[in-house]
C-alpha cells in the first residue's frame, strides 16, 4: 500500500474499506479525526454509493457520523459538525494536564486524590466539586507510576478496548525486548507495557530502554509529558496534538539513525486489519526516512500482538511475519486470560518480522524448542513430518489429514460431501464460506467457538429485534385492499347472570 493508491477491502459481510484512493476533496473529521471511506459490496462488486464513516468506531452508537462521498454539506451543517467536535474534545490540552500533575505531585500525602468516577487527578481547590464522588485518598509515587491501575479501562471492543497485559505476558515481551537488543520501544496501544518500561527505568535497574506512547485514550495526558505520550488514532495515523505531535514520533524513530528501535502493537481485537495495516506501514515509512539506500530494504522490527485466526489477514500485508506459539495473557478479559473463569489456552498470539529462530519463549511455561522449525513452540504442538513444520495454532495437538494433506484442529473430521475437514455435524451447504471472526470453514460468526456466550446473546437479542422491526414496517407497507361491505346484524347481549 505504500506509494501506489490502494484499494483495501475488508473481508467483513456486506462492507469493504478503501484505502489510499485519491480524492479530490480531504475526508471529513469526526471527534475521532479524518474518517475512512466505506461502500457496500455484493459478491465481490460494489454495489450502492461510497459513504464515509468514523475510523476508529464500528458501531453507530458510538459515532454517528455518516457522510456520501459526494455529497455536498451546507455551511450550517459543516459549522454544527464543527461544533460537536469541538465539543467531544478534552477539556484540558496536554500541556495544561502536565501543570496540573507538577502541582500534583508537589502536594503531601494526605492531599492527594483521584476522583473515580472523573477519572481525574483532583487539586485541592476542586475538592468540593466532586464531594459526591467516589475518590480514592493518599496516591503514592507508586499509584502515579502505574496509571493503568487507577484508570478504568475502556472495554469497548471494536474502538479503544484496555484489556491490558497480565503482568506475566507483560514482563515476557520487556524481557524479550531486552535480549533482543533493543533500547527504544514505541508502544502503539500498549499502555500497560510502557507503564513497565518507564517503572524499570525509575528504579534505576539494568534495563535503559525507553519507550513513547501513542493511545487514543487521552486519560494518560494526567500522568506522561508530551515527550511520553501522544494522543494517536491507530485507526488512520492521527496525531491528535497535530503536526508537533507528530514530529516527537518521528523524532523517536530516528533517534541513533532508527537503530535499535521497535514498534509494539496491541490493537482492538473488534477492529479491520486493514486501517491497522495502513497506519503501521506509515509508521514504517517515517522510520526509513533516515534509512540509507544501503538499508532502504530493512524493515522496521515489529511486534503485533493479535488472535491466531487473523493470521491470514496480517500476512496479505505484511507477507514476511510469522505467528509466534507464545499465548499472550490479559487481566482484564474474561476469556483471554488462565483461570477459572477465562480458556486453558489464549487464542492472542505475537505476530513478527524478527527470525523465530531468534525468540526464546520461556521453558518453565511448557515451550520447547523445535531443531527442525529452529523455532519454540509450545508442548502440544508436535512436528508434522508430513508437513514438515509445527502445524498447530491453537496450542493442541493438531492432526494430519491425507485427503486434505495439512494438518487440521482435532475436533475436525473430514466431510467427503464438502471435501475438507470440519466440525462434526456441520450443514454441508454452510461450509464453503468462512467464520468472519476466525476466518475458517464449516461454521458462522453467530456459532464461532471463538464467540464468547454474551456476544452470541447480543446477536440473537438484536436479531429478534430487527425481525421485529421488519414486521412493523412490513404492516405499514402493506397497501390497503378495499372489500365489500355488509351491514352487519345486531347480537343481543345475553346479561351475565354468574356472581363475580
Amino acid at each position: 500500500m505504500e506509494g501506489a493508491a490502494a484499494v483495501a477491502a475488508e473481508r467483513s459481510p456486506g462492507v469493504a474499506v478503501l484505502l489510499g484512493q485519491e480524492s479530490a476533496r480531504p475526508a471529513p473529521c469526526c471527534p475521532h479525526g479524518p474518517t475512512l471511506l466505506f461502500v457496500k459490496i455484493s459478491q465481490g462488486k460494489e454495489e450502492g454509493r461510497r459513504f464515509y464513516a468514523c475510523s476508529a468506531c464500528r458501531d453507530r452508537k458510538d459515532c454517528n457520523f455518516f457522510q456520501w462521498e459526494n455529497e455536498k454539506v451546507s455551511e450550517a451543517r459543516l459549522l454544527a459538525r464543527k461544533e460537536v467536535n469541538r465539543n467531544c474534545r478534552p477539556s484540558l490540552s496536554h500541556r495544561q494536564n502536565m501543570e496540573r500533575y507538577k502541582e500534583f505531585v508537589l502536594l503531601p500525602l494526605s492531599k492527594r486524590k483521584f476522583c473515580q468516577e472523573c477519572q481525574k487527578l483532583l487539586l485541592p481547590m476542586e475538592w468540593d466539586k466532586h464531594s459526591d464522588h467516589q475518590v480514592l485518598h493518599d496516591l503514592s509515587v507508586a499509584h502515579l507510576q502505574r496509571p493503568s491501575q487507577l484508570l478504568c479501562p475502556l472495554e469497548n471492543k471494536k474502538t479503544n478496548a484496555q484489556y491490558l497485559f497480565a503482568d506475566r505476558s507483560c514482563q515476557f515481551l520487556l524481557d524479550l525486548i531486552i535480549a533482543l537488543g533493543f533500547r527504544r520501544v514505541l508502544c502503539v496501544g500498549t499502555p500497560r507495557l510502557h507503564e513497565l518500561i518507564r517503572l524499570k527505568a525509575s528504579q534505576e535497574q539494568e534495563s535503559d530502554v525507553k519507550s513513547l506512547l501513542l493511545d487514543i485514550d487521552f486519560r494518560y495526558s494526567q500522568f506522561y509529558t508530551e515527550e511520553e505520550f501522544c494522543h494517536y488514532n491507530m485507526f488512520n495515523h492521527y496525531f491528535f496534538g497535530g503536526e508537533a505531535a507528530h514530529e516527537i514520533c518521528r523524532k523517536f524513530l530516528h533517534q541513533e539513525k532508527g537503530e535499535g528501535v521497535i514498534l509494539v502493537t496491541d490493537p482492538p481485537f473488534g477492529g479491520l486489519v486493514e486501517p491497522l495495516a495502513f497506519s503501521f506501514k506509515k509508521l514504517i515509512a517515517a522510520w526509513r526516512e533516515v534509512q540509507g539506500e544501503d538499508h532502504s530494504s530493512k524493515d522496521l522490527p515489529i511486534f503485533w500482538i493479535f488472535p491466531y485466526f487473523f493470521e491470514s489477514r496480517i500476512l496479505e500485508f505484511f507477507p514476511g511475519f510469522s505467528m509466534m506459539d507464545y499465548q499472550v495473557d490479559y487481566d482484564n478479559h474474561a476469556l483471554y486470560k488462565h483461570g477459572r473463569t477465562g480458556r486453558k489456552q489464549s487464542p492472542v498470539r505475537i505476530f513478527t518480522n524478527i527470525s523465530p529462530s531468534m525468540i526464546v519463549l520461556p521453558v518453565e511455561e511448557g515451550y520447547r524448542f523445535c531443531s527442525v522449525c529452529q523455532r519454540y513452540v509450545s508442548s502440544g504442538n508436535q512436528h508434522c513430518d508430513i508437513c514438515n513444520s509445527c502445524t498447530s495454532k491453537d496450542g493442541r495437538r493438531w492432526n494430519h489429514c491425507f485427503l486434505c494433506k495439512k494438518c487440521v484442529k482435532p475436533s475436525w473430521i473430514h466431510c467427503n460431501t464438502c471435501n475438507r475437514c470440519a466440525l462434526p455435524g456441520h450443514t454441508c451447504d454452510r461450509a464453503k464460506t468462512s467464520c468472519f471472526i476466525c476466518d475458517e470453514a464449516g461454521h458462522k460468526r453467530s456459532t464461532c467457538p471463538n464467540l464468547s456466550v454474551a456476544e452470541r446473546a447480543c446477536q440473537a437479542d438484536r436479531k429478534r429485534r430487527l425481525k421485529k422491526n421488519k414486521i412493523k414496517m412490513d404492516n405499514v407497507k402493506r397497501p390497503s385492499v378495499k372489500h365489500a361491505t355488509f351491514p352487519r346484524k345486531k347480537i343481543k347481549k345475553k346479561k351475565n347472570t354468574l356472581a363475580c
